[in-house]
């Protein structure tokens, strides 16, 4: 069974007026708290990420509608990756280590999540905003 969580990603001193709409994404299950959201949400973007290998096209492009929706994410990709695949425990023990070491920030609605044993207070409609703190994180 899936879960739909909808997600904000901020950048401080990026998109300072505008306000990022909501990305959904389908979760394997309902995390409990903010270790269980971070290591289901890395999962799901390992996934995602070894699915775009290059299907041998020479030149990808983007409709105006995939511009648009992409920008309103705040960044814009053809969507396709070079190099290795990623690895999940890796990736998992990375995620959690940034968290720990400050470089981004977790909300769930206003409140922040400060320790991976947080319980999430879920609510009807809760959206999270991840905000990245460094420049150097890399998203």
């Amino acid at each position: 069974m899936s879960y739909t969580i909808y997600v904000r990603m901020k950048k401080l001193g990026k998109q300072k007026n505008a306000d990022l709409a909501p990305v959904a994404f389908a979760l394997e299950s309902k995390p409990q708290n903010v270790n269980e959201l971070l290591i289901l949400l890395t999962k799901l973007g390992v996934k995602q990420y070894n699915a775009r290998e290059d299907a041998g096209q020479i030149l990808t492009y983007l409709t105006q509608e995939e511009i648009t929706a992409q920008a309103a994410r705040g960044k814009i990709t053809s969507g396709l990756r070079g190099g290795e695949a990623a690895a999940e425990e890796r990736a998992i023990e990375n995620t959690i280590q940034c968290f720990e070491d400050g470089i981004y920030r977790v909300f769930a609605g206003d409140k922040e999540l400060s320790a991976l044993s947080d319980t999430i207070p879920w609510t009807e409609d809760l959206v999270f905003t991840f905000i990245r703190l460094t420049m150097l994180s890399g998203w």
